[in-house]
């Protein structure tokens, strides 16, 4: 395959990060950068800064040499993404567009590969303007996020503008065949126009010295109880709430099993609220933000690591603890059904259903050989489907052929007042 400059757009990329696509789009321009291709990236500095405290930056990645990265100020305007979320996304867009166009100079990309609808105005415009293919990975949508529903002002702008990203683009890409369904649902597409290419890990990342993974035991759970850990954002969609629902009826049939839950949200007193009402409240540690060893080192601990979505577009937590060897305990949801294989890699059961979480987890604490087995068998998939080279591999095919179809004048799209994933459902959430 020949040499290809890509330009790649994200809102997210190290030290700026939020959530896995931060980690994902580094992961990604690092080994398509080891492939051969020249790559730069536009990013944006940490919100709350400005050009005098933290100005535009233009150079290597400190991590790889080979991947240039243009870290663009944010302009003067008081906007802030909690407040007025929109505009502040425009903002951050009108500085990446004018940075690439003053700053990368004669350097002209072959392709641009926008990574979300947070950077879908510079994406397109710089697509539009250099002729040139725009490839857009969606990672999520805001209908997908609330259930179906896209009840408030915002989210209906946000649904908009994936809209227009997922139509101009010449090529997308989702991260599992559930989301390839419900972004053709959702913006019209064929859904055999659309490419899936999964996430990616690096397995090495999560290897624990045995004396690491014994003191993580007595410091979450002393006495040699059973250990269910969680981690990741603490979201309503991330259904941590019906693993803590669930944990009394485990504790009855496991007594003493503890869970710790890893991460940090905007739901984590609703969380703590549930463990009260719940009455497990001194059986949940909640653990907030851990380093990288630390939470390697409970994963490698735990009984069973439970991820219990609601909503997942892909599950890359479930790589992670694959990783780590830890038995996995997952939802249909999403991406998960996809990664995790009910009783081959792991233990499944549907998203929302408490006894369901209960029975899965019950399944692994009752036989712990044939968890560690399906954990063996979850960890010998990561490098021949989840690799990050064979990944790279995938999406330079498809900046290779996606052929470069223009601008287009697109109308607003109109949004259902129901469930947009639900056919009939008309009733909103309270």
């Amino acid at each position: 395959m020949s040499r290809m400059r890509v330009l790649v757009l994200s809102w997210e990329y190290p030290p700026v990060v939020v959530g896995g696509l931060g980690r994902h789009v580094h992961a990604l321009v690092r080994e398509l950068a080891a492939a051969g291709h020249e790559v730069v990236v536009l990013a944006r500095r940490e919100t709350g800064t400005d050009a005098a405290t933290h100005p535009t930056t233009d150079g290597p990645d400190p991590d790889d040499p080979r991947v240039r990265v243009l870290h663009v100020a944010e302009d003067p305007a008081h906007l802030r993404f909690s407040d007025d979320m929109v505009a502040w996304v425009l903002a951050m867009g009108h500085a990446l567009l004018r940075a690439a166009l003053t700053r990368l100079a004669d350097w002209r990309p072959d392709v641009v590969h926008a990574h979300d609808w947070l950077v879908a105005h510079p994406a397109i415009a710089l697509a539009d303007t250099l002729g040139v293919p725009l490839v857009a990975t969606i990672h999520a949508t805001e209908a997908g996020r609330h259930g179906g529903w896209l009840t408030t002002p915002l989210s209906r702008q946000v649904h908009s503008i994936e809209w227009w990203l997922a139509r101009r683009a010449d090529a997308v890409v989702t991260c599992s065949r559930a989301m390839r369904a419900e972004v053709a649902t959702l913006f019209d597409l064929d859904p055999d126009t659309i490419s899936v290419v999964h996430n990616g890990i690096a397995p090495r990342r999560w290897s624990v010295p045995p004396a690491a993974t014994e003191a993580a035991r007595r410091r979450w759970a002393p006495g040699d109880v059973p250990l269910l850990a969680y981690f990741g954002r603490l979201e309503y969609e991330k259904g941590v709430q019906d693993l803590i629902a669930a944990l009394p009826r485990i504790r009855r049939a496991h007594p003493g099993t503890r869970l710790v839950v890893a991460g940090t949200g905007t739901q984590q007193q609703m969380l703590v609220d549930e463990a009260r009402r719940h009455r497990v409240r001194r059986s949940v540690r909640f653990a907030g933000h851990l380093t990288d060893d630390d939470l390697a080192a409970l994963l490698t601990a735990a009984s069973a690591v439970v991820l219990p979505s609601r909503y997942e577009p892909f599950g890359i937590v479930a790589l992670e603890a694959a990783a780590a060897g830890a038995p996995l305990v997952a939802s249909t949801a999403g991406g998960l059904g996809e990664v995790v294989v009910d009783g081959v890699s792991g233990v499944s059961f549907a998203p929302g259903d408490v006894a369901g979480i209960a029975g899965a987890v019950r399944r692994v604490l009752d036989n712990p050989d044939a968890a560690h087995e399906r954990a063996r068998v979850a960890r010998a998939r990561l490098v021949p489907d989840f690799g990050w080279p064979v990944i790279a591999v995938r999406i330079a095919e498809i900046y290779a052929t996606a052929p470069a179809g223009g601008a287009i004048e697109a109308g607003r799209p109109k949004i259902p007042t129901g469930n947009v994933l639900s056919a009939g459902d008309l009733t909103p959430p309270r």
